[in-house]
């Protein structure tokens, strides 16, 4: 358990799967987690998440993301808005996400995520492309796996207090 705002745990959450410290992210996730990919099979439990999340980090496979928003309400809910990366050996793929996460008594309960299929696509054929002309697929400008959560300012989506009036 942890005393972390949600929405702090949820950015470590995904830079500790960026960075494929699987185990430091599955530390983050209730027993009983669900997790859903819209339009795929929920897998529910972590006995059934972690071997996931391994394959997803494995040895050919990787991981990584950018925030672009993150918000979240005083139930616990957080919102995400990112790229995703997967890499398959040299294969990088990046896709637009937006994530639903549901952290109770310190523990991520809930990840959701929603994807359009078409925008997967796209950015398949941009990876196959890219393993010919490069320079067609940047690599993401403020990847997760670069950040550094334990030094304060390192993080561009870091919560600043509101300017007092």
């Amino acid at each position: 358990m942890t005393s972390r705002k949600p929405e702090e745990l949820v950015t470590s959450f995904f830079a500790n799967l960026a960075r494929g410290d699987v185990d430091a992210a599955l530390a983050d996730t209730a027993e009983n987690i669900v997790y859903t990919n819209v339009s795929l099979p929920t897998v529910r439990g972590k006995a059934r998440f972690a071997p996931l999340m391994r394959l997803l980090n494995g040895r050919h496979i990787a991981f990584d993301a950018q925030l672009l928003a993150i918000s979240a309400d005083d139930q616990g809910v957080v919102l995400t808005e990112r790229y995703d990366e997967l890499r398959i050996g040299p294969l990088r793929m990046q896709f637009w996400v937006c994530g639903r996460n549901e952290v109770r008594d310190g523990q991520i309960v809930v990840w959701r995520d929603y994807f359009d299929f078409f925008n997967c696509t796209k950015g398949l054929v941009r990876g196959l492309a890219a393993l010919v002309f490069p320079r067609l697929l940047p690599p993401l400008p403020d990847a997760l796996s670069r950040m550094d959560l334990d030094r304060p300012g390192t993080n561009r989506l870091e919560t600043n207090p509101a300017p007092q009036n």
